[in-house]
């Protein structure tokens, strides 16, 4: 066979090769799953109707408690039509470093990775964002160090924008 034929026949199945990163997800719980999936994954989450009225979402599944990226936490997951169209995972500052790693080795390389030394208003405080862009979709870990809690935010669309819109 030719090199030139070679190439030409194998090269569809070399897309199959690259290693290709799994979507945004906790624990396997992925923007799409049904609630069906994420009670199964997390039997201790408690699924609910919304209290407000939202274009976002309009049922939530609470408090999952989970090991995420080797470091305890509770995932709180926000479905419409049955689907996850975001999740929240909550964790303690102090295993932000290891879960920030464990994202980027899960989620690829990010988008942006910052520290900043002041808030928007100039405040003395250090902040670490690390954000993931895959079109509609987004990743952000956020952590204020000197506070307690850290946040991962997964959602697509407009979502943060419409949850807490009042209607």
């Amino acid at each position: 066979m030719s090199r030139r034929l070679r190439k030409i026949v194998l090269t569809p199945f070399l897309a199959f090769a690259v290693p290709v990163f799994a979507a945004y997800d906790a624990n396997g719980i992925g923007l799409g799953s049904s609630e069906k999936e994420v009670e199964g994954r997390f039997p201790g989450a408690h699924c609910k109707a919304l209290e407000w009225k939202s274009r976002a979402a309009d049922r939530r599944c609470d408090d999952a408690k989970a090991t995420f990226g080797g470091a305890p936490a509770r995932i709180t997951f926000y479905l419409k039509d049955d689907r996850v169209q975001a999740f929240d995972v909550r964790l303690d500052t102090k295993d932000v470093e290891r879960v920030a790693q464990f994202l980027k080795s899960s989620y690829g390389k990010p988008s942006e990775e910052r520290r900043d030394k002041a808030d928007a208003r100039g405040r003395p405080r250090a902040i670490y964002t690390v954000r993931w862009d895959d079109g509609e979709q987004r990743a952000v870990l956020t952590a204020q160090i000197e506070k307690r809690r850290a946040s991962l935010t997964v959602s697509r669309g407009d979502f943060e924008d419409e949850i807490y819109r009042v209607r």
